[in-house]
């Protein structure tokens, strides 16, 4: 859950509201009903939900949401897993009383362990979870690219390099250019897929009718 909760924090710092939530689904829907885990998730993706009803002006959607987001979380601790459920249920009761203020003012930047987490600050397993979420949710993105990026990011951490590594960070962190850190991710890919491919000729059988 650790790898899936620090991934839609820093999704959501980058400015995707509505892809964070994909990072706690799958974690979410599998927790035993009204665990603290399960209430910490489901208060999360309602924030989240609020936050992007609100700025999407649908404003009846957003209180709703804001009411229930906070009912999941006042039972918690104020600080739970690294965050800090008082912040969440305070903007999310400030919003219900006002979710026109979405208009006026960002919506909060959320703090793991008292400081804003930011996609630099991820370990390779959610820097991979959220790349791939940010995959899913916008469609300019092709995701065998992603895909492949992920697989010699992986073999990056045998080989002490950090390439693909850090294009991917750059990749789920960098909200107003994500798409030129994209651009050049896909031409490294590209590049690598070449090389292999080459590699691979090398060993493959002469044709028999060759001379």
């Amino acid at each position: 859950m650790e790898e899936q909760l620090r991934a839609g924090l820093a999704i959501y710092n980058a400015g995707a509201t509505h892809a964070a939530h994909d990072a706690w689904e799958d974690v979410w829907l599998d927790l035993p009903t009204g665990s603290d885990d399960e209430q910490l998730l489901h208060g999360l993706i309602q924030f989240t939900a609020a936050i992007y009803h609100a700025q999407n002006r649908n404003w009846s959607g957003a209180v709703g949401l804001c009411e229930s987001g906070r009912e999941y979380l006042i039972g918690l601790p104020s600080t739970y897993r690294g965050v800090d459920t008082v912040a969440v249920r305070s903007y999310l009761q400030a919003l219900e009383t006002d979710p026109e203020r979405i208009e006026r003012a960002s919506p909060p930047v959320l703090t793991y362990k008292g400081q804003p987490l930011a996609a630099a600050d991820l370990e390779l397993g959610a820097i991979t979870t959220a790349a791939g979420v940010l995959t899913e949710e916008f469609d300019q993105y092709d995701d065998s690219v992603i895909h492949d990026a992920i697989e010699y990011a992986r073999e990056e951490v045998d080989e002490s390099q950090t390439e693909y590594i850090s294009l991917l960070t750059t990749f789920v962190g960098e909200s107003t250019h994500r798409g030129i850190v994209y651009n050049r991710l896909a031409s490294q890919v590209e590049r690598r897929r070449r090389k292999e491919k080459d590699v691979a000729g090398l060993f493959d059988p002469a044709d028999e009718n060759e001379e």
